[in-house]
């Protein structure tokens, strides 16, 4: 019996791929974009010190897309410091919800209430221990209402979020507030969509959308009233 010829020949091993080359973050210019933005209002030196603290809280959730993540994140931080410093000149309401995850019901009730609401409310999201992604059932059981998640991803819990709000909602992690005054705080007490299925979803959905057009509702009657 002869071994070998063509048809016992082994197959090549394909070389190993070389591993994929890290992104960079920029920070710099990451700061600088947000300086001509903020320039005015927020001191340089504090622009980039939100950016790199902003840079390491999502680096420690193993986010993707970093660079545009820390460059939103450190935006909205931003945003809120300068709306903290406006109250309470700024009538625009503003209202932070927070969950564990950042990645379900905070999202469904953001989401609602931006979609209701349109640029009247002012809508912050956070996580007292923010995961990478919105979970897919949330943004499937927005979408069969017609709400979108834009470009929203999980969030750490921040100082700025909270002393920004007119009305802090938690849902599962009330103890993870910083408590201010004049600032109004709710606890919903809702099921968690973690590991559920999208039927079950949708019933914590419908929950959320009641709980938010009755907000929704009394921020505007407080409206009239403080402008009357």
């Amino acid at each position: 019996m002869v071994f070998g010829g063509a048809g016992c020949r082994r197959p090549r091993r394909r070389a190993p791929r070389p591993p994929r080359e890290a992104a960079s973050v920029d920070l710099d210019r990451i700061a600088a974009d947000l300086q001509a933005r903020f320039g005015e209002r927020v001191d340089a030196d504090q622009i980039r010190e939100v950016v790199a603290d902003s840079h390491a809280r999502l680096s420690a959730t193993d986010a993707p897309l970093l660079a545009s993540r820390t460059f939103s994140f450190a935006a909205s931080r931003l945003d809120a410091l300068t709306a903290a410093s406006a109250r309470p000149s700024d009538t625009t309401p503003s209202v932070l919800f927070v969950c564990v995850q950042n990645a379900g019901r905070s999202q469904l009730a953001a989401g609602i209430l931006r979609h209701l609401a349109g640029g009247a409310v002012s809508v912050r999201t956070a996580g007292s221990a923010p995961t990478t992604d919105v979970r897919s059932t949330i943004v499937t059981a927005l979408d069969e209402i017609g709400v979108s998640i834009g470009d929203e991803f999980p969030k750490p819990l921040t100082d700025e979020a909270v002393r920004a709000a007119d009305v802090v909602i938690t849902m599962g992690c009330g103890d993870a507030c910083p408590i201010y005054p004049g600032t109004r705080y709710l606890d919903w007490e809702l099921e968690d969509p973690v590991g559920k299925p999208l039927a079950a979803v949708r019933g914590i959905r419908d929950d959320i959308d009641r709980r938010v057009r009755e907000l929704l509702t009394e921020l505007r009657s407080a409206e009239k009233v403080n402008t009357s």
